[in-house]
């Protein structure tokens, strides 16, 4: 009897995974009307099926684009680039639910990475477009006639989904997910490649940019500033701490500079793509960077009668390199939206240091105030009955 158990919870088993696997595979998709397209693809990235049939004779290309896991709240696209390899230049099909319930499908051709999705027309004929939403899934379907584009054969595809905000679609994400879901097809042969080359490469150098400057402006910055800013209170750590602070701060900037000159050679290759305060910030920061390299080589000794004001410049733009490095790193990662992990994992960072700096800056003040009593203390003159003699000059305390 036990052996017979075994048997049929091993058959149920498989027979639950076989279904799973069904699910997810175009092959054995049925669709509610019946349609049968001679070919299709699971596309590797959003949850997505390309099904489609080709006439060669006519040009005429019948498609079938399911994408699960969305809400009615989302819009879904499956656009062909006839002269791209991209986004930019795509002609797309379009589909949303519309307050009312009713299914909205359309064409819009993509001419810049800002783009609104706004209704027009294609470079191609477009008939028979239509689009149904249930169980979480949109699916478009669409007759194309490609003859106006040179046939069927190497397309570049791509595919994407965002929210619906107000009956208008907003931005798609900027994940891995989505930053991939481009390949080229052959509806002849049905040869399907993803992930052009050119698209991996982009999509490493924004990670690598991230990266970068995260780890640079948006964590050895402020930590260079602790250093200088509570170590050097402690005798013993006296000239330690100056080295370390210089290190810690030159090695960030050099860091840093190769993570923005990244993000140039990403502005100049994605023309259209304008992330306007990120980039602007992202100059500033470099411009304040470079200020301060240069105030290190012209910086007075410390009996100077300017190293007051020296003083007051290093500190306020150190100060003003350190809000703003969080800041775009912050808008950075909203840019990148990566796992939300990684966001958290940096807001935690600088929390640490946040709170670091609050009670170090508690402690390291007592321990000034402390020493400068000691002197003052021991500067003091006593009578000859050993009393002390109290100044009635105020003593004033400047601590920078």
């Amino acid at each position: 009897m036990a052996s017979i158990m075994k048997v049929v919870l091993t058959l149920s088993v498989l027979f639950c995974l076989t279904l799973s696997s069904s699910a997810q595979n175009c092959s054995t998709y049925t669709f509610r009307s019946n349609e049968v397209f001679g070919a299709c693809n699971d596309l590797p990235y959003l949850n997505s099926f390309l099904h489609w049939s080709y006439n060669s004779s006519s040009s005429t290309l019948q498609i079938a684009y399911r994408h699960t896991g969305v809400s009615s709240s989302n819009w879904v696209a499956w656009a062909i680039n006839p002269n791209g390899s991209g986004m930019v230049g795509s002609q797309a099909l379009i589909a949303y639910q519309q307050p009312d319930g009713t299914m909205k499908a359309y064409t819009s051709s993509v001419d810049n990475y800002r783009t609104q999705l706004s209704e027009g027309k294609l470079s191609f004929d477009v008939s028979d477009l239509s689009a149904t939403y249930a169980d979480n899934e949109i699916t478009i379907f669409a007759t194309l006639g490609l003859s106006s584009i040179g046939g069927a054969s190497n397309v570049t595809h791509v595919w994407q989904d965002g929210s619906v905000s107000g009956g208008t679609p907003r931005m798609h994400a900027m994940s891995e997910a989505n930053m991939q879901s481009v390949g080229i097809i052959n509806f002849l042969s049905g040869e399907v490649r993803t992930n052009p080359v050119g698209n991996i490469g982009k999509l490493r150098k924004r990670n690598v940019h991230g990266i970068l400057n995260a780890v640079s402006w948006g964590i050895m910055m402020p930590l260079g500033a602790l250093i200088a800013r509570y170590l050097k209170v402690f005798k013993s750590a006296n000239p330690a701490w100056f080295y370390l602070h210089v290190s810690c701060q030159s090695t960030a900037y050099i860091v840093g500079v190769a993570g923005w000159a990244t993000g140039i050679k990403l502005g100049s290759e994605s023309a259209g793509v304008v992330y306007s305060a990120h980039r602007t910030i992202g100059i500033i920061l470099f411009a304040l960077g470079t200020l301060q390299v240069f105030a290190l080589l012209l910086r007075p000794k410390p009996d100077h009668k300017y190293r007051f004001y020296w003083n007051f410049y290093h500190h306020s733009v150190g100060y003003a390199v350190i809000i703003l490095s969080i800041i775009n790193v912050l808008k950075g990662i909203d840019i990148l939206q990566p796992e939300k992990d990684w966001k958290y994992a940096y807001i935690r960072v600088i929390a640490a240091f946040a709170f670091n700096a609050l009670w170090l800056e508690g402690y390291t003040w007592y321990i000034v105030l402390k020493r400068k009593r000691s002197e003052v203390e021991t500067k003091m003159p006593h009578n000859s009955n050993g009393s002390t003699v109290y100044s009635t000059e105020p003593e004033v305390l400047i601590v920078l």
